[in-house]
C-alpha cells in the first residue's frame, strides 16, 4: 500500500516529488514511468492540492510502498511543491509534473550528472495530449542555459526537468511564499550556491494541454510591473543566501 504522512525515515537515495491537482487524465502513465525506474531505496512523494477527481484513487491503486502521499492545504503549484519537498528524505531530489512521461533512462542519467553537479536540468520533448510532438527541444524553444543573470532576466529552469542534491534542497527551503514559481527559485539558488548543468538530452515527454499549469514556452502573461516586482523579490531573497 502507498505510505501516508507518518512513514518512518529510512536511508533513501532518491526522492521524486510530484505535485498533483485534478490529474486523473494522465497521472497513471506518469507514475508508472517513474516507478519503473525507482529502486528499493527510492521514494515517490505525491503532494495533492485537494483534488476533487479520481487522482488519489488512481495513485492508491498502484499498491506500491515506495509511494508516500501527503495533502497540501495551501493552493497553488509553488506551495504544493514546497510541501512535497519538505517531506523528501533522499540524497537526490527529482521534480515531476503529473501529466508528463519520463524516459526510462531519466533517473540513471541524472544521477550520473549529480556525481559532479549540484543541480541538473535536462531537455525534453514538448508534446500534445496524445504525445504527438510539438517541439523536439524545449531548450531550443526557450533558449535554455546556465547563468545567474541570464535566468534572472528570462528563466529557463523547467521544474519537471530538474534534479538536485540535498545541498540545493536545504538552501532552497522553505520556498519563499512571494516568489513567482518554485523552479525559478530553486534554479537561481543553485546558480548562487552550487554547480549547475544543462544537459542537452531530452529525458521526458513534456505534455501540453488545456489544463496545463504553465504556458508551452514558459512565456508569462503578467504585466511588466509584475515581472519587475518578481525579479526584485528574487534578488532580495538571493542576497541573503549562505553559500
Amino acid at each position: 500500500m502507498p505510505a501516508k504522512d507518518g512513514a518512518s525515515a529510512s536511508n533513501v537515495r532518491a526522492s521524486v516529488c510530484l505535485a498533483s491537482f485534478n490529474g486523473e487524465a494522465y497521472i497513471a502513465s506518469q507514475v508508472s514511468s517513474i516507478l519503473e525506474q525507482l529502486g528499493d531505496k527510492d521514494e515517490l512523494i505525491i503532494s495533492d492540492n485537494g483534488s476533487t477527481d479520481a487522482t488519489l484513487d488512481i495513485v492508491y491503486g498502484f499498491q506500491d510502498g515506495r509511494i508516500r502521499i501527503f495533502n497540501c492545504t495551501v493552493p497553488g503549484p509553488a506551495a504544493n511543491f514546497n510541501h512535497a519537498l519538505m517531506q523528501a528524505r533522499g540524497e537526490f531530489i527529482f521534480l515531476a509534473d503529473q501529466d508528463d512521461i519520463w524516459y526510462d533512462t531519466r533517473l540513471a542519467l541524472c544521477l550520473e550528472q549529480l556525481c559532479e553537479y549540484d543541480l541538473v536540468v535536462t531537455d525534453c520533448k514538448v508534446v500534445n495530449e496524445q504525445l504527438t510532438p510539438m517541439y523536439p527541444s524545449f531548450f531550443q524553444l526557450r533558449g535554455s542555459g546556465p547563468g545567474l543573470l541570464k535566468n534572472l532576466m528570462r528563466n529557463s529552469y523547467q521544474g519537471c526537468c530538474m534534479a538536485f542534491n540535498r545541498h540545493i534542497l536545504e538552501a532552497s527551503l522553505p520556498i519563499p511564499s512571494n516568489v513567482p514559481m518554485h523552479d525559478w527559485w530553486i534554479g537561481l539558488v543553485a546558480e548562487r550556491v552550487g554547480r549547475v548543468c544543462f544537459l542537452p538530452v531530452p529525458l521526458l515527454f513534456y505534455r501540453r494541454h488545456l489544463s496545463s499549469a504553465s504556458h508551452t514556452a514558459g512565456k508569462s502573461t503578467a504585466g511588466w510591473l509584475t515581472q519587475l516586482r518578481w525579479r526584485w523579490v528574487l534578488i532580495g531573497h538571493l542576497m541573503v543566501l549562505q553559500r
